[in-house]
């Protein structure tokens, strides 16, 4: 990209709206992201779910185009793809369209997040969709194994429970839970609107305020803080499965920590690729599992340091027992030099390659610019990445990778904790 062009170009509408664009002449895509304040961390108790459950309910029809199938027809017919997520800090919406299609993707989106129908009769065919959404779930035991570290790590509070809310929670959820919320927090001084690919930032503005110019602004609620656990560091929930699905985790870093890449690095190291410590030692040294991996959450005010396997339930424990002890190994003589190069030279290209994508730089500015209120550059993060030190791993691994506040769930044919509660405290 030549020098005269900024990686980025921000503009904030008069209602409060952030339109943020990333100019990619030589591109022949548009990728447009609309990212709202809205997530798992934003809802009650008694309303678990109503975030997932309002993304689901966006794509069901809108006034311009009344049926999902009228909605999805408009994108499918010039070979684009759309679709949405529910986080805990965020929801998204995106499309990607060749790029003489922007201004039709554009006008899709609006009517999707400002002019949705959400008509009660689609709300109880959509709320079947979501209970056999969470019944899959069920079914799987490594995402069960996920969700209920999850409720250990962070027990009584939004961040301890699926995305998706229960059953008994999206069971209740009425025409009037999901309007209302979306009132609060559907506002345009709660979103932004972020645009990759041969575009002009001008062009992209003008749209968005043609489109969404009239969205009267609002007083969304904000997120619920975490709060650590001092409980339970052990749960088993048993399962007839043919392996034992194992998730550990410590309490981690936030998305601002200056030690976030130090910390990310060292889940490099542990468990993410071939080379990396767990799978050498766990799958090519003792054969013990066929998959093993480790990884870093950041989220606002939070974080984790993961590991998750699965194993033969006769094996468990001693698989435990190889992770406990290069967990140890790397928080007691951290990683070499060698290591640091490797995990460094992979997160950079990781990053460099994921964002020659339209759809990737959209989400990189607009994901940074809702949750942070700034975005890094791609030289901004790659000079944090050459910046952390083997003292920054070193140090950050003797004070995050400490097996008294490991959290560990199990999920397979185990009736209880107590040989794996004995494990951890030996």
């Amino acid at each position: 990209m030549p020098d005269s062009i900024p990686f980025y170009e921000r503009s904030v509408l008069g209602n409060g709206l952030r339109v943020l664009t990333s100019s990619m002449p030589y591109t022949h895509s548009v990728a447009i992201t609309v990212y709202i304040g809205a997530g798992s961390r934003y809802e009650r108790d008694d309303m678990a779910g109503v975030s997932h459950f309002l993304e689901h309910m966006l794509f069901k029809g809108t006034e311009k185009w009344p049926t999902a199938r009228e909605l999805a027809a408009k994108i499918d017919g010039v070979g684009g793809v759309m679709n949405g997520a529910t986080d805990r800090e965020l929801t998204m919406y995106y499309i990607k369209v060749a790029r003489p299609h922007m201004d039709l993707a554009l006008d899709v989106l609006f009517q999707l997040v400002h002019h949705p129908l959400i008509e009660a009769s689609e709300i109880e065919k959509e709320r079947l969709v979501i209970l056999e959404e969470l019944a899959m779930v069920a079914d799987s035991p490594g995402q069960t194994a996920d969700l209920l570290l999850d409720s250990l790590i962070w027990p009584d509070q939004p961040l301890g429970r699926d995305i998706a809310g229960s059953v008994d929670s999206v069971g209740q959820l009425s025409t009037d839970s999901l309007t209302g919320y979306m009132r609060e927090q559907y506002v345009p001084n709660n979103v932004v609107v972020a645009v990759a690919g041969n575009l002009t930032h001008d062009e992209v503005v003008s749209a968005v305020q043609d489109g969404l110019g009239d969205w009267q602004p609002g007083k969304p609620a904000t997120w619920r803080p975490a709060t650590q656990s001092n409980g339970r560091h052990v749960a088993v929930k048993y399962k007839k499965t043919e392996q034992a699905n194992m998730s550990m985790a410590v309490h981690g870093l936030s998305l601002t920590h200056p030690d976030r890449h130090a910390l990310s690095f060292l889940s490099i190291i542990l468990g993410e690729g071939m080379s990396s410590r767990l799978f050498v030692e766990l799958r090519e040294q003792r054969g013990l599992a066929y998959d093993v991996s480790a990884y870093a959450m950041n989220l606002l005010d939070t974080g984790t340091f993961n590991v998750f396997t699965g194993v033969d339930p006769k094996n468990a424990a001693e698989a435990l027992k190889v992770i406990f002890g290069e967990l140890e190994r790397l928080a007691s003589g951290g990683p070499d030099g060698d290591e640091l190069v490797k995990a460094r030279e992979l997160s950079k290209g990781r990053l460099l390659l994921r964002l020659e994508d339209t759809r990737a730089v959209a989400g990189w500015i607009g994901a940074q610019e809702l949750l942070l209120d700034h975005v890094r550059t791609v030289d901004d993060a790659v000079a944090e990445m050459e910046a952390v030190t083997l003292e920054d791993l070193q140090r950050v691994s003797r004070e995050i990778l400490d097996l008294r506040s490991l959290h560990l769930a199990i999920v397979g044919p185990f009736r209880s904790d107590k040989q794996f509660t004995a494990l951890l405290r030996s």
